[in-house]
């Protein structure tokens, strides 16, 4: 008997692992909210400088003739990108000469401009309010919103050290780490506890230290080597997958947050963008779970990285006035990233051995919220040249894709259980010759 026939003993699938989901899924669904709402708390509605000819009645009744609220822009502030009036400048004095009809374009490109002295005014017609408008974090200050959502996500990174021990009190320990670590007593509380809540009495009463012992003797005596943490680095086998799937982790955090905070910069209707968006992540994870068993871990980690950095790189080249397609494309790529989210999460755990396997998860999660952090800072290369934080956020992904091909393919092959069973597994796949020992639990679902 192995630990599978255990965990089959005590209700492999029941009510406590149902309950266990919902304790995590919960929490996870109003975090992700929290930071989506992000794209409307934070929205940068359209704006222009504050001038006393549009802005100040007492400065409108001086204005000679009949001019209309065009005219008096057309007088008051420089053209932008775009023919837009600008949205940072406004000439120092108005340009009348720009209201004649015989006039040429160049008759204001020599009159002296000044930045918004005097504030802004914002167009509320479709957010009444948001931080940026009632904090001014544009123009120069347009750096400060991307450093406000850095340090947010940092302090969930914090957060997640800090409190992550809290959680022990209300999650089960895993019972097969308890178990390999040799903290048998323990282990045997945790299946105890399994048994009772998914209803399996007889279970419960057989289950017994000395029956644990005979049944795990083999990998119990297999797991008396210590493994610290810096056996991921150190150890044959072990260094190189450690550094692809952290870098797989690192290139959603990153990507991921860098795009979907600032969906402005993706579609002209973020509230269609963020529709879509939800409406596209939930079947491309469901779909990944089925891809995982055709293409198997590897081919499917690698196309939806690639996949996702492709579309990002693509939305360079086509034009802000072809908003359907951009769109298309933002709404194509995070679909993509979220499909690496849940191939990453199981293939990581399928890379390690039990003894290091949430150490490696939480070090490739700890990778996501650092890429997480610095997505948002990626944006401010945009004052560089417009391109850079799409050509970033597109090479991220690809790179760390074409990367995980370095990886082994996990399907169908036994949880390891120490780190000599990865180098076990290793030298099979070297001399391609049948495992010798007996399989403790496959990763097919």
């Amino acid at each position: 008997m192995a630990f599978s026939e255990l965990l089959d003993q005590v209700g492999g699938l029941g009510r406590f692992q149902v309950l266990q989901m919902v304790a995590l899924v919960v929490p996870i669904m109003w975090l992700t909210t929290q930071s989506m709402m992000e794209n409307f708390s934070a929205a940068v509605p359209n704006h222009r400088c504050w001038v006393p000819l549009l802005d100040n009645s007492t400065a409108q009744a001086g204005v000679p003739g009949a001019l209309g609220p065009k005219d008096l822009l057309t007088v008051s502030i420089p053209p932008g990108p775009n023919n837009e009036p600008h949205r940072c400048r406004r000439f120092r004095q108005p340009q009348w000469q720009l209201l004649d009809p015989n006039g040429t374009a160049t008759n204001w490109s020599e009159a002296a401009t000044e930045p918004c002295v005097d504030g802004w005014v914002y167009d509320r017609s479709t957010f009444t309010s948001t931080i940026v408008a009632k904090w001014d974090l544009v123009c120069d200050s347009h750096a400060l919103k991307p450093m406000a959502q850095s340090i947010y996500l940092s302090g969930i990174l914090v957060g997640a050290a800090v409190f992550g021990q809290v959680s022990d009190r209300w999650l089960a320990e895993s019972a097969r780490w308890l178990l390999i670590k040799g903290k048998l007593e323990q282990g045997l509380r945790e299946l105890q506890k399994v048994a009772a809540i998914n209803g399996k009495r007889a279970a419960e009463d057989t289950l017994t230290a000395e029956a644990l012992l005979s049944a795990m003797r083999e990998e119990l005596s297999a797991s008396q080597a210590p493994a610290s943490p810096a056996a991921l680095l150190c150890t044959p086998g072990l260094g190189l997958r450690t550094c692809v799937s952290t870098l797989c982790w690192f290139a959603f955090g990153f990507t991921f947050y860098g795009l979907a905070l600032d969906l402005q910069a993706l579609g002209s209707d973020i509230f269609l963008l963020q529709v879509l968006i939800g409406v596209v992540d939930i079947p491309a994870k469901i779909g990944t779970l089925l891809l995982l068993n055709r293409l198997g871990r590897r081919s499917t980690q690698v196309a939806s990285l690639v996949l996702a950095g492709l579309c990002v790189l693509a939305n360079m080249l086509v034009p802000h006035e072809l908003g359907a397609l951009r769109s298309s494309l933002a709404v194509l790529g995070l679909g993509g990233l979220g499909a690496a989210f849940t191939c990453v999460s199981i293939y990581t755990g399928e890379l390690f051995p039990t003894v290091l396997r949430m150490t490696a998860v939480g070090l490739g999660q700890m990778a996501a919220r650092a890429g997480a952090i610095l997505g948002p800072l990626v944006r401010l290369l945009g004052a560089h040249g417009r391109s850079l934080p799409l050509l970033v956020y597109g090479a991220v992904p690809v790179l760390s894709g074409l990367a995980a091909l370095l990886l082994p393919e996990t399907q169908s092959l036994p949880l390891p259980d120490t780190v000599q069973d990865v180098q076990n597994q290793a030298m099979m796949k070297a001399t391609r010759s049948p495992p010798g020992r007996t399989v403790l639990k496959s990763t097919h679902f």
